[in-house]
């Protein structure tokens, strides 16, 4: 049994979503983030980074003791191992879903991330900040349109982890007023992954549990985004 650290947001969405594709037996452990809970000592032992997601797999690959992982990329790649799936067996496919499993990471998830945070939630609107993130999230777009021109999926011609990190972003489009059609490549990758079943049932968890409008509450403003009154 894997459990699985987690609150609904993109970086926990890619998680859900491989353990679900994975068929993985895993209990969930919300951590609500908006409470201050990913500060707590117990979360800190297995996330040192105060960030969710995190796995402890208690029946890991090594088949000794439980195993507690933190980093989405290192989770996926675990994960795959651990399954078996996902990842491609030869040498040209690994690296190339490893390079666009470190691209999502150090590109798109942080680059959409400041762009959602100036756009939608700080408290006095900056037009130079919005306008700065939104042109890199818009070369970001332009990337992986270029890439999906050539290849079916993000790796190569199979559904990969790379795919997994990269849809639980893409599919912020619309609150980040990002026309997709502008990028036509995006947009078929997005339709097709948006029909997996896995996908979906991993994309389904924490919905209820959102919080739209975190800059409304001063102590989850505070805590989310170290704003003081």
């Amino acid at each position: 049994m894997i459990d699985l650290y987690f609150a609904p947001t993109p970086n926990g969405w890619k998680i859900s979503v491989m353990l679900e594709e994975c068929g993985l037996d895993y209990n969930v452990k919300w951590v609500n983030i908006g409470a201050g809970e990913q500060f707590e000592p117990e979360f800190l032992a297995i996330s040192p980074n105060n960030r969710i997601p995190a796995i402890v797999d208690h029946d890991p690959i090594e088949g000794e003791g439980p195993i507690s992982v933190f980093e989405t990329g290192a989770i996926l790649l675990y994960l795959a191992n651990k399954a078996e799936k996902f990842l491609p067996l030869d040498l040209p496919g690994q690296i190339a879903a490893t390079e666009w499993l470190m691209w999502q990471m150090g590109g798109l998830g942080p680059m959409m991330g400041q762009h959602g945070h100036f756009k939608l939630y700080a408290p006095d609107r900056i037009a130079y900040a919005t306008e700065r993130y939104r042109n890199e999230v818009l070369r970001l777009f332009g990337v992986i349109d270029r890439r999906l021109a050539e290849h079916d999926y993000l790796a190569g011609s199979d559904y990969s982890i790379a795919d997994m990190a990269c849809f639980p972003w893409v599919q912020t489009y619309k609150r980040q007023e990002i026309n997709l059609s502008d990028f036509p490549n995006v947009q078929r990758w997005y339709e097709i992954l948006k029909q997996r079943e896995g996908l979906r049932r991993g994309m389904a968890l924490g919905r209820d549990k959102i919080n739209r409008n975190p800059q409304d509450d001063a102590e989850v403003r505070k805590t989310l985004f170290g704003i003081e009154e």
